[in-house]
This record gives C-alpha cells, structure tokens and sequence, in this order.
C-alpha cells in the first residue's frame, strides 16, 4: 500500500457509501494503522453509510448515505487537530 500522501498530510479521511459496520474502510484503516501508525498526527475519520439497509426512496438515501457537507465537515474537524 502506498503511504505516501499520509507521509505529506499526516491524516486520513476515509469516504463510503458502505455502511459505517463492515465497510472496506474499515480494513483500509486498519491497514493503515498497521503500516503507517507513526505518520499520523490525528485520529483516522470514517464518514460512512448508517448501519441499516439503504432505503428506496431518494428523500430518505440521502439521508443515510454520506453527503459532500459531511465529508468538508469531517476533512476540516481532522485538519484542526
């Protein structure tokens, strides 16, 4: 796995539609954690799918599914640690 852009920005925000339990950014943090610890300086971020299944109707898989708003949240809390 390639570390080198956590070497730059010494953080990582992972961003998925999968729900938050089971996701595969659950195992790419993991990885992370276990080859590239010493080069964070913050807390790995999850933004994720709620842990249910997606509903049909549009209105109601937006609110489930991680938004641009929430993923600019997350990336700015983590660059203010």
């Amino acid at each position: 796995m390639a570390l080198a852009s956590l070497g730059r920005t010494s953080r990582l925000t992972i961003v998925e539609e999968n729900p938050y339990q089971g996701g595969w950014g659950a195992t790419l943090a993991s990885v992370v954690a276990d080859e590239g610890f010493g080069l964070l300086d913050a807390p790995v971020r999850r933004v994720a799918g709620e842990c249910g299944p997606l509903p049909f109707a549009d209105a109601l898989e937006e609110r489930v599914i991680p938004t641009v708003d929430k993923a600019v949240t997350a990336v700015r809390a983590l660059t203010a640690c």
